[in-house]
Protein backbone atom coordinates (compact mmCIF):
# COMPACT_ATOMS: atom_id res chain seq x y z
CA UNK A 1 0.00 0.00 0.00
CA UNK A 2 1.19 3.62 -0.37
CA UNK A 3 1.37 6.09 1.76
CA UNK A 4 -1.84 8.29 0.54
CA UNK A 5 -4.20 5.34 1.18
CA UNK A 6 -3.06 4.98 5.00
CA UNK A 7 -2.84 9.28 5.67
CA UNK A 8 -4.77 10.61 2.61
CA UNK A 9 -4.01 14.23 4.45
CA UNK A 10 -0.56 13.61 2.77
CA UNK A 11 -2.16 13.07 -0.81
CA UNK A 12 -1.51 15.92 -2.86
CA UNK A 13 -4.49 17.80 -3.78
CA UNK A 14 -4.93 18.35 -7.38
CA UNK A 15 -6.98 21.29 -7.76
CA UNK A 16 -4.93 23.57 -5.45
CA UNK A 17 -3.96 26.45 -7.80
CA UNK A 18 -0.20 26.09 -6.90
CA UNK A 19 -0.63 22.55 -8.40
CA UNK A 20 -2.73 23.72 -11.43
CA UNK A 21 -0.35 26.45 -12.27
CA UNK A 22 2.82 25.01 -12.10
CA UNK A 23 1.76 21.34 -13.46
CA UNK A 24 -0.68 22.70 -16.37
CA UNK A 25 -0.96 26.42 -16.25
CA UNK A 26 2.73 27.55 -16.81
CA UNK A 27 3.76 25.06 -19.23
CA UNK A 28 1.07 25.91 -21.13
CA UNK A 29 1.38 29.53 -21.26
CA UNK A 30 5.09 28.81 -22.34
CA UNK A 31 4.32 26.42 -25.36
CA UNK A 32 1.75 29.26 -26.36
CA UNK A 33 4.59 31.47 -26.67
CA UNK A 34 7.00 29.23 -28.05
CA UNK A 35 4.27 28.32 -30.87
CA UNK A 36 3.71 31.70 -31.51
CA UNK A 37 6.93 32.84 -31.85
CA UNK A 38 7.22 30.25 -34.33
CA UNK A 39 4.92 30.86 -36.48
CA UNK A 40 5.75 34.44 -36.80
CA UNK A 41 9.07 33.19 -37.52
CA UNK A 42 7.62 31.24 -40.30
CA UNK A 43 5.58 33.67 -41.87
CA UNK A 44 8.65 35.95 -42.07
CA UNK A 45 11.24 33.31 -43.02
CA UNK A 46 8.04 33.04 -46.03
CA UNK A 47 8.04 36.33 -46.62
CA UNK A 48 11.28 37.22 -47.34
CA UNK A 49 11.67 33.66 -49.05
CA UNK A 50 8.83 35.37 -51.54
CA UNK A 51 11.17 38.42 -51.91
CA UNK A 52 14.10 36.53 -52.61
CA UNK A 53 12.28 34.86 -55.12
CA UNK A 54 10.62 37.72 -57.18
CA UNK A 55 13.91 39.52 -57.22
CA UNK A 56 15.31 36.42 -58.71
CA UNK A 57 12.58 35.82 -61.17
CA UNK A 58 12.64 40.02 -62.05
CA UNK A 59 16.37 39.30 -62.62
CA UNK A 60 15.87 36.20 -65.10
CA UNK A 61 13.40 38.47 -67.04
CA UNK A 62 15.69 41.08 -67.30
CA UNK A 63 18.78 38.85 -68.56
CA UNK A 64 21.12 39.04 -65.73
CA UNK A 65 20.48 35.82 -64.67
CA UNK A 66 18.89 32.24 -65.09
CA UNK A 67 17.16 30.42 -63.15
CA UNK A 68 17.20 26.53 -63.00
CA UNK A 69 13.54 25.02 -62.02
CA UNK A 70 15.24 21.81 -60.62
CA UNK A 71 17.01 23.92 -58.19
CA UNK A 72 14.50 26.10 -57.03
CA UNK A 73 12.38 22.66 -56.28
CA UNK A 74 15.60 21.33 -54.40
CA UNK A 75 16.05 24.58 -52.04
CA UNK A 76 12.14 24.48 -51.59
CA UNK A 77 12.40 20.81 -50.61
CA UNK A 78 14.96 21.47 -48.63
CA UNK A 79 13.38 24.70 -46.00
CA UNK A 80 10.69 22.79 -46.33
CA UNK A 81 12.94 19.55 -44.64
CA UNK A 82 14.50 21.85 -42.35
CA UNK A 83 10.99 23.61 -41.17
CA UNK A 84 9.06 20.68 -40.47
CA UNK A 85 12.92 19.17 -38.44
CA UNK A 86 12.30 22.53 -36.39
CA UNK A 87 8.70 22.30 -35.60
CA UNK A 88 9.47 18.53 -34.41
CA UNK A 89 12.51 19.42 -32.50
CA UNK A 90 10.06 21.94 -30.13
CA UNK A 91 7.46 19.33 -29.49
CA UNK A 92 9.67 17.29 -27.96
CA UNK A 93 11.61 19.87 -26.22
CA UNK A 94 8.11 21.16 -24.91
CA UNK A 95 6.93 17.67 -24.40
CA UNK A 96 9.65 17.38 -21.57
CA UNK A 97 8.64 20.69 -19.46
CA UNK A 98 5.75 18.60 -17.40
CA UNK A 99 5.90 14.88 -16.65
CA UNK A 100 3.28 13.99 -19.56
CA UNK A 101 4.13 16.93 -21.36
CA UNK A 102 0.82 17.55 -22.36
CA UNK A 103 -0.01 20.90 -21.33
CA UNK A 104 2.89 22.33 -22.87
CA UNK A 105 1.72 20.60 -26.81
CA UNK A 106 -1.46 22.18 -26.51
CA UNK A 107 0.24 25.26 -25.57
CA UNK A 108 2.14 25.05 -28.57
CA UNK A 109 -0.44 24.04 -31.09
CA UNK A 110 -2.35 26.67 -29.71
CA UNK A 111 0.14 29.24 -30.23
CA UNK A 112 0.69 28.41 -33.69
CA UNK A 113 -2.95 28.57 -34.70
CA UNK A 114 -3.54 32.51 -32.75
CA UNK A 115 0.08 33.45 -34.27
Amino acid sequence: MNDYALNPSQAPDFLSSSFLLGNVGAPFVIGLAVGYFAKKMLRLALFLGGAALVLLFVTEYNGMTHVSDGNLQNAASAAADVAKSSGNFLVERLSHITSKGVSATAGFFVGLRLG
